[in-house]
């Protein structure tokens, strides 16, 4: 990304070149330390795929699931995308991620999802 001249990014994306950063290596990222916004590992899409979880006030809890799923029927019949870089390993985070549901009570947005895409605010609006 950042390979002089930088081609692939916004000039005022430049100051992320020597900004602070957190290498997350296999892990979830509690990024304020208080359970509001977590970078969850995701492995198998992609080695380092993550998602992102948040606690909003008066929406509840939401998990962005990148692209773990790429429709809403995948979730009952357990299809994983050919492209996928390890399909067992995205079956183990699916499962992982289905019990997470379970105990934090969380929605999920699937980000390929036209439906759920229909329903959801847009800006102006927000979530909050």
């Amino acid at each position: 990304m950042f390979t002089e001249p930088l081609p692939r990014i916004a000039p005022q994306y430049s100051k992320l070149k020597n900004a602070k950063t957190i290498l997350l290596w296999n892990m979830d990222h509690d990024v304020f330390g208080d359970g509001t916004v977590v970078i969850k590992y995701a492995p198998g899409h992609t080695a380092g795929h993550q998602m992102l979880f948040l606690r909003l006030a008066k929406t509840g809890p939401v998990l962005l699931a990148g692209d773990l799923y790429h429709y809403s029927e995948e979730r009952t019949l357990d299809r994983v995308s050919t492209f996928d870089t390890d399909r067992n390993q995205t079956r183990a985070t699916r499962k992982r991620v289905e019990e997470f549901l379970k105990s934090t009570n969380a929605q999920m947005w699937i980000q390929h999802d036209i439906a759920l895409h229909k329903k959801l605010k847009k800006a102006p609006e927000y979530f909050d």
